[in-house]
Order: C-alpha cells, then sequence, then structure tokens
C-alpha cells in the first residue's frame, strides 16, 4: 500500500513539472506565431534582385 502512494506522489511531481514547463513556455513566447511559418512558403513575394551584380558583368558569356 506504501508502494501506490509513492507513485501517486511521484506522478504528481512530474505533472506539475510538466505543468510549469508548458506554462514557462507559453509566457515566454514560444506559441505566439504558429500559423505564419506553415503559410510562409505559399506567398506570392518574389524574391529581391540584386541589380548591381547585373551591371558589372559585361561579358557576354553567362558561365563567366
Amino acid at each position: 500500500m506504501n508502494v501506490i502512494f509513492l507513485l501517486i506522489t511521484a506522478s504528481t511531481v512530474v505533472a506539475l513539472l510538466f505543468l510549469a514547463a508548458f506554462t514557462w513556455a507559453v509566457r515566454s513566447g514560444q506559441f505566439d506565431d504558429d500559423r505564419s511559418p506553415a503559410v510562409r512558403i505559399l506567398s506570392d513575394n518574389a524574391p529581391k534582385k540584386n541589380n548591381n551584380d547585373a551591371s558589372r558583368n559585361t561579358s557576354t558569356n553567362p558561365n563567366a
């Protein structure tokens, strides 16, 4: 019978530790933006081109 009280106490302590860790994660902002990383790839924004690199390359060979 003493073992059951030990197991209940140990499981309660572990559950409280997980609850404390979850509460800390929520308050520190770990779950603030869970939507945009998943849909960021669907945006139509084209990557910006650097015009300075194209103006420097005056040769006709594109691999040069």
